[in-house]
């Protein structure tokens, strides 16, 4: 079987770390996976050693490859114009929607007109996701299919394991804050600083490593403000990190006795919450959906009300002032992301469903009819 994702942005977050993990499982299950992006953002290093992968804006070419491909199944990822394309193509197999924009505002463009394609389903990443898109369509079916995490990848590292000598390196005598993601207003990083501020006039013990941003929209207006707020001792960052690298960025920060901090105003999932969960990193956030659906509080994290700094700073706290409980708290983190959001626990699902929908479709056509 051959199954086509389009989405417009080839970036490093959570929805290509997510398929990255799914293609190379359904490779496994004889599925494979290609993606058509129409942008990049710095994210062609986590795709392009697993699946093929096209990176064009030209809409006959983009016709040309869904022609040419005999696809099973495209999965259309927040990429409004792929149904015109889809049409143009004559493409006849079934068609999955994915909802991952965790904004309705933002969701509307890509869910409000499907230009004369008639979608199987749609798949969303959480139940909070799936109350936010049945607000916009009712004619749909909705399938809830957690994000899954490659534990084979993802996973904590030995002292012998970790490659000490890359960025970032691991200060002596101090404990690791890790903030995972793009500089942009829905990460929400001026929370960051503030907690940073609030830190720093308290304790001489703590660093915090900012992780990404590196072509985030607000990256310059993050450096003016870091920097005018006198947080470059504290807060140290690195706009770039190898995909690769990521198990041993969060291998330091388990070592030092850290955690890792999240200070999103929204998810429609958030892969960097499992992926410090399974090295052995335990997560403070902020307590709303779909964060509680992912984190046991007070067994693999700590919640915070809303994006309340002093409470955040609080439940910091709790774990890098109590060695005993941030251990407790860093292997049931690994246990849980194991027996929940593993890519073997939650990728049979959607094989599942790919496959009985490839299957409903070639019994209605004879065979999938790629035009």
């Amino acid at each position: 079987m051959k199954v086509l994702v389009i989405w417009r942005l080839l970036t490093v977050g959570g929805v290509n770390a997510g398929w990255r993990n799914r293609s190379i499982y359904f490779k496994k299950h004889g599925i494979d996976t290609e993606f058509l992006y129409t942008t990049d953002h710095g994210g062609l290093h986590i795709m392009q050693d697993i699946a093929q992968v096209y990176l064009t804006k030209d809409e006959q070419e983009i016709i040309n490859i869904i022609k040419n491909n005999a696809y099973d199944a495209i999965i259309v990822v927040d990429t409004g114009a792929a149904y015109k394309w889809i049409r143009k193509a004559k493409y006849h197999g079934p068609v999955i929607v994915e909802a991952r924009t965790p904004e309705l505002i933002k969701l509307i463009p890509h869910l409000k007109s499907f230009k004369g394609i008639q979608p199987e389903c749609i798949v969303v990443p959480s139940h909070y996701q799936k109350r936010l898109v049945s607000i916009l369509t009712n004619d749909v079916p909705i399938h809830v299919i957690y994000n899954g995490v490659d534990t084979t990848f993802f996973r904590a590292l030995s002292t012998e394991e970790i490659d000490f000598k890359s960025a970032p390196t691991l200060p002596i005598d101090k404990k690791i804050i890790g903030w995972i993601g793009r500089l942009d207003k829905r990460k929400n990083w001026p929370m960051l600083l503030e907690a940073a501020k609030m830190m720093k006039s308290e304790r001489s013990d703590i660093e915090i490593w900012i992780i990404g941003g590196a072509q985030s929209v607000q990256r310059e207006e993050f450096k003016t403000a870091w920097q005018e707020e006198g947080l470059t001792e504290i807060i140290k960052w690195f706009p770039v990190i190898p995909y690769q690298q990521m198990p041993h960025v969060y291998a330091k920060i388990r070592q030092s006795g850290g955690c890792t901090l999240a200070t999103t105003k929204s998810e429609s999932f958030g892969n960097t919450f499992i992926e410090s969960m399974i090295c052995g990193v335990p997560v403070v956030a902020s307590r709303m959906m779909p964060v509680t659906e992912l984190v046991a509080e007070g067994e693999t994290g700590l919640l915070f009300r809303g994006q309340n700094v002093e409470d955040a700073v609080k439940q910091l706290s709790g774990i890098l002032d109590d060695p005993v409980r941030q251990q407790q708290m860093s292997q049931a983190a690994i246990d849980h992301v194991q027996q929940q959001f593993s890519i073997q626990a939650v990728a049979d699902d959607y094989i599942h469903l790919i496959t009985k929908i490839v299957q409903k479709n070639k019994g209605a056509y004879g065979e999938v009819d790629t035009g």
